[in-house]
């Protein structure tokens, strides 16, 4: 288990862990909580060897494997596949040990090697690498393209994949879902769900914790807290613990009070003087109850819009996509007739690459549709917060820089005051106070750059607000916040976000964006996580059906023994044969066509027995040398001789050699016979 007792971690000069204790247990999920620069990452730091306490005992199982997401963002020409599969790293350990044993044709090596191969699970370790890829939003595709391709989010999906892929017994996840769709979300959740070590898990998605996790670390102000149960059962306990705290601090007060008054009273009096000092003592000894201190929540609201459009815009028949650089249209939604109406509140759905950004980008006009009709209604006004939202905003600018350029911008078109004191004013109600106005943007969190742009988009008094996953960086207190400002939001919301708290607090129409097509979802996000987990089988199951016409194709098209002699000897070419219309050839009765069909039954099962009795014979000598490499590797668990361990590594190999040869040749043959019984 990890224990922590009396310890004190620091960062800089600020201590964030004072004279802390808790215990996690082997297999314990847990959930680590607390505002942003409470000290998550100083903890998680902690537990991953990167900082050490500054006092009191720390302990972590040595024997213990550890995994975590890597937070640089990764540079590589490898495949995706291939970078997630060094992921593993005892497999990656193995595979060099068997590549230095067959240099050395060291026998007994080689035969250990294999083993330990086996055990590292080298067999199916391609199909869990893209499995995990594939679960986090990747198109097959996109499996053997290099990882440098990809854009920024999406290599931090694959440091995600990574970290996944690596077998652990503490996996440390660092606000995993950050990069992630709700398809993606939905699938992680599953998936660590079924994980069998200790999890430690940051992250201010709500339902996220609820379903993954059984246990809450608290930080707050320097304490670390632990709770039974997940962020729910925490938030109960939680406020039973302050309502306590708050009536036992209460009635020590009027205890104390009392104490204080009889002091008060007859400490001058020499008949009761000894009675005064006893509660002098008394008072002195009381183990003092503090005041429940709430820390300061976020609040801010939108304004009130100048004007609300009724309809807000009217999409009529429209094709959505992108012109790539050549001037190329590439359709991805096609017969899109929508209209937006005046305080709707709409969610818009939709698996990972189906169209969703697509939509959005096009409703906030940084695309053109190709086709059909976006009409706005008049005075519409968006506020739109992108995903890449926050690379726009200058490095080098502090707040205040970025508010004056935006006053300065939009001009008496925003009737809102654009004296700097104003300015700072309201930049004070995004929690931009003090010196923060002077900080310049580069060296703020994520969490601290969304707020500047949310306060940027509510100066500019939008209509309508079309949310890209505005959440991505924010804490627990500040996605609370903006889900009642929305809910009090006279004007029109659209939303796109994994959050599904925000979804269900603030939405209520749905919008579904797949395959080519947008319209209604009727249903609520339960029904939508269903039908998440069923396009995830059928994406699935049309990746491996074509993965087996690729199989068919390449036997179809590999080169036969005799391709020389054809080529050089080509066969006459036939006439046509007309095709046979009812003035030509009359209809066959029911008993001639049962005969031609028996005969074709007879001829394919000609074409197809020698191929099935091969296949046959391949499966019973696969069966043959799964036993013997069984008993091979068993017998290399016993005490041997050095002379026999290196003849077991050496069989070893050979059937390894021998079973990759036959399998090759059962695909050939299973193709054959798919293609006959598709002919037939």
């Amino acid at each position: 288990m990890i224990t922590l007792k009396n310890v004190t971690l620091r960062r800089g000069a600020k201590v964030v862990l004072d004279s802390v204790s808790a215990t996690i247990n082997p297999g314990e999920s847990v959930g680590l909580v607390g505002r942003n620069g409470a000290g998550k990452s100083s903890l998680f730091a902690l537990l991953s060897g990167k900082l050490h306490e500054d006092g009191g005992d720390f302990y972590i199982p040595t024997s213990w494997r550890m995994a975590e997401v890597a937070q640089n963002m990764p540079e590589t020409d490898q495949s995706a596949t291939d970078f997630v599969l060094e992921g593993d790293t005892r497999l990656a350990e193995v595979q060099q040990q068997l590549l230095d044993a067959e240099a050395s044709d060291d026998g007994m090596a080689i035969a250990h090697a294999y083993s330990d191969l086996h055990d590292a699970g080298a067999h199916d370790a391609v199909a869990r690498a893209q499995a995990l890829i594939l679960g986090l939003g990747f198109r097959v595709s996109e499996l053997d393209q290099p990882v440098n391709s990809f854009s920024g989010g999406w290599r931090m999906r694959l440091q995600l994949a990574r970290a996944l892929m690596c077998p652990s017994d503490l996996l440390l996840l660092d606000e995993p879902t950050n990069h992630l769709d709700l398809d993606a979300l939905v699938w992680l959740e599953a998936w660590l769900k079924r994980y069998a070590g200790t999890m430690i898990v940051i992250s201010h998605d709500r339902e996220f914790l609820d379903a993954i996790t059984n246990v809450t670390l608290q930080i707050q102000q320097g304490e670390l807290n632990r709770y039974g149960g997940n962020y729910s059962k925490f938030e109960e306990l939680r406020a039973q613990q302050l309502e306590l705290q708050q009536a036992s601090f209460s009635k020590q007060q009027e205890k104390m009070a009392h104490l204080q008054k009889f002091i008060d009273r007859f400490k001058a009096k020499a008949s009761k003087a000894k009675q005064a000092q006893s509660r002098v003592k008394q008072l002195e000894r009381m183990e003092k109850i503090g005041p429940v201190l709430a820390e300061a929540d976020f609040t801010f609201e939108f304004k009130e819009p100048a004007n609300l459009p009724n309809p807000m815009l009217a999409i009529s028949d429209a094709s959505f996509g992108y012109v790539d650089d050549e001037g190329t249209p590439t359709t991805i939604l096609t017969g899109v007739n929508r209209s937006v109406l005046a305080g709707q509140r709409i969610g818009i759905l939709g698996a990972n690459g189906q169209g969703k950004s697509t939509l959005v980008k096009t409703i906030a006009r940084t695309m053109k549709p190709l086709g059909g009709s976006v009409t706005e209604g008049k005075g519409l006004n968006i506020g739109y917060f992108a995903q890449q939202e926050l690379d726009v905003l200058r490095p080098g600018e502090n707040p205040l820089e970025h508010m004056i350029r935006l006053a300065k911008e939009l001009g008496p078109d925003i009737k809102q005051p654009s004296r700097e004191q104003d300015l700072r004013s309201y930049l004070g109600t995004f929690n931009f106070t003090g010196d923060m106005v002077k900080q310049a943007v580069g060296t703020m969190s994520g969490g601290e750059k969304a707020r500047l742009v949310l306060a940027m988009i509510v100066w500019q008094r939008p209509n309508l607000l079309l949310l890209d996953e505005p959440t991505n960086h924010l804490d627990l207190a500040t996605r609370e916040a903006l889900a009642m400002a929305l809910n009090d939001f006279d004007g029109t919301v659209m939303l796109v976000s994994h959050d599904r708290s925000l979804l269900r607090s603030v939405c209520e129409d749905f919008w579904m964006v797949g395959r080519g097509v947008v319209g209604p979802f009727d249903g609520d996000l339960d029904d939508y996580q269903r039908y998440l987990l069923e396009e995830s089988k059928r994406l699935r199951e049309e990746a491996r059906l074509a993965e087996q016409a690729q199989v068919s194709v390449a036997s179809s098209t590999a080169p036969k023994a005799n391709a020389t002699s054809a080529a050089a000897n080509p066969a006459p070419v036939a006439a046509p044969v007309p095709t046979p219309t009812s003035a030509t050839t009359p209809s066959r009765d029911g008993r001639e066509q049962r005969k031609l069909d028996a005969q074709a039954r007879q001829q394919q099962a000609e074409k197809t027995r020698p191929l099935k009795k091969e296949l046959e014979q391949i499966d019973k000598r696969l069966a043959t040398l799964a036993g013997e490499r069984a008993a091979l590797e068993h017998k290399l668990t016993q005490a041997l001789p050095p002379a026999e361990i290196a003849e077991c590594g050496r069989a070893l190999k050979a059937g390894h050699e021998e079973t990759a040869q036959l399998e090759e040749r059962w695909l050939e043959i299973s193709s054959e016979l798919e293609e006959i019984s598709a002919a037939a």
